[in-house]
């Protein structure tokens, strides 16, 4: 729950000052390109892609600061609940992961380029289930493809940063076919741009964006996409 999550926060600061409890644990060197991309495709026709990297908030803040971004949701996938609440995922039952589901115009930005951004900025995909203050399955790291390309380019490229020992660990982010993206509520939308000075945005998210804008000053847009729950573009 949103008490929660900030609960958890405060307490991470009284106990370990103010280091950033979910601060995402960079790569030993800059990440590399991928050696294979998906095709653009036919033009002006936008791709989806799905990716999960711990609580949804921060997942979609980065997204939504994407040039070529055209919508990022935040939502449910991996499950086999269908219509899932926010209350059953927390539970870890539904076997869903907190996800967000990006719409993307590949003439500005192409898949890969979201891999590099989801590996880079987004979490720690060295870390199972959990990210920062955040425990269970419903936080794992995973990419959910909406296709056959998708998934061969996420594939070696994991395949790619892990021969080349850039983390220091190995990636334990899943790969699997998306059956069913499921939005999730209304207030869960854009929750980083709402709340910005929530302590868990500020502490965990926020840092995620800044560093997104310092490691790459081509793709940031300083304006946000915003969802149709909060009147912008999608």
């Amino acid at each position: 729950m949103i008490l929660q999550r900030a609960t958890v926060v405060l307490c991470l600061l009284l106990v370990v000052g103010c280091e950033p409890a979910g601060a995402v644990e960079g790569p030993a060197t800059a990440l590399p390109k991928p050696l294979a991309d998906v095709a653009p495709g036919a033009s002006g026709e936008l791709q989806t892609a799905v990716f999960a990297g711990g609580c949804f908030w921060g997942v979609q803040a980065v997204f939504q600061h994407v040039k070529g971004v055209h919508s990022a949701i935040s939502g449910y996938a991996g499950g086999t609940k269908k219509n899932p609440s926010y209350e059953a995922v927390s539970s870890g039952a539904t076997g869903h992961a907190e996800s967000v589901e990006v719409k993307f115009n590949p003439a500005q930005v192409s898949y890969g380029t979201l891999l590099t951004v989801f590996f880079s900025v987004v979490h720690d995909p060295t870390q199972l289930n959990r990210q920062g203050p955040d425990h269970g399955t419903q936080y794992r790291s995973a990419i959910f493809t909406t296709s056959a390309d998708q998934r061969r380019v996420a594939e070696a490229y994991i395949a790619q940063l892990d021969a080349g020992k850039v983390f220091k660990a190995p990636i334990v982010t899943k790969v699997s076919t998306l059956e069913a993206f499921y939005p999730a509520e209304d207030y869960h939308q854009d929750y980083a741009t709402v709340h910005p000075n929530n302590p868990y945005i500020v502490i965990n998210d926020a840092p995620k964006v800044v560093n997104l804008q310092e490691q790459f000053a081509d793709l940031y847009s300083g304006q946000p996409v915003l969802t149709h729950a909060q009147g912008g573009a999608s």
